[in-house]
């Protein structure tokens, strides 16, 4: 059985619960997906699920060789892909992955391309205290010594630095799911999740539910 499936992040909204209690919620476009290749562990070394995403796809944006495949497969080309883990059950090529997937109350992980924020200094990027905002003082948001002259003469590889921040590949785990829209393909889980709204994300069940949420 398939455990994940592709979708977009639409944006953050809030909804109340029946206690009256206000929950913050991100609205996902969640598939509708079909299965268009099944990796094996005795051919591939592994088993997976390779997903497509069901939307409208120009035929000039789909290659010979992919083209070939969907062909094979018997199902329409679609331009996003994705590999998702199997867990218990049979699962098909051609079938159908729908928002059904997921049930109110699970536990889900949300995998997504956080903001891109272009050139931040340590501060910002790495959360560095900085020097006192005293007068006379000369050393503010600085990075302050990066290494030492004698040894080892060089900077160390990794060392926090200012560069580019966001644009990166980010998990968000253990969202709780508060709604299923099985006629919109829609998903409300209780929290944020990373990426600009239209940005696609992958969403799938929790791997390590943790006790305390």
């Amino acid at each position: 059985m398939v455990t994940g499936i592709i979708g977009r992040k639409l944006g953050m909204t809030q909804i109340f619960a029946a206690d009256g209690r206000v929950v913050p919620v991100t609205v996902l476009k969640a598939g509708p997906c079909v299965v268009v290749q099944l990796k094996t562990a005795a051919k591939d070394g592994y088993d997976a699920a390779q997903l497509g995403l069901v939307e409208f796809v120009k035929p000039k944006r789909i290659n010979k060789p992919e083209s070939g495949r969907f062909k094979k497969a018997g199902i329409e080309p679609t331009r996003t892909l994705r590999e998702v883990r199997l867990g218990e059950g049979e699962t098909k090529v051609g079938e159908r992955i729908t928002v059904e997937l997921f049930k109110v109350k699970q536990k889900v992980d949300v995998i997504g391309i956080s903001k891109g924020r272009g050139f931040a200094g340590v501060v910002r990027r790495h959360h560095f205290r900085g020097g006192d905002a005293s007068h006379g003082s000369m050393f503010h948001r600085a990075p302050g010594s990066i290494g030492a002259s004698s040894y080892p003469s060089r900077v160390w590889k990794g060392t926090r630095m200012a560069g580019h921040l966001g644009d990166e590949r980010c998990t968000v785990r253990n969202l709780e799911v508060i709604e299923v829209d099985a006629d919109d393909s829609l998903l409300l889980v209780r929290g944020a999740v990373p990426g600009a709204n239209g940005r696609l994300v992958m969403i799938r069940q929790a791997r390590k539910v943790s006790k305390g949420r």
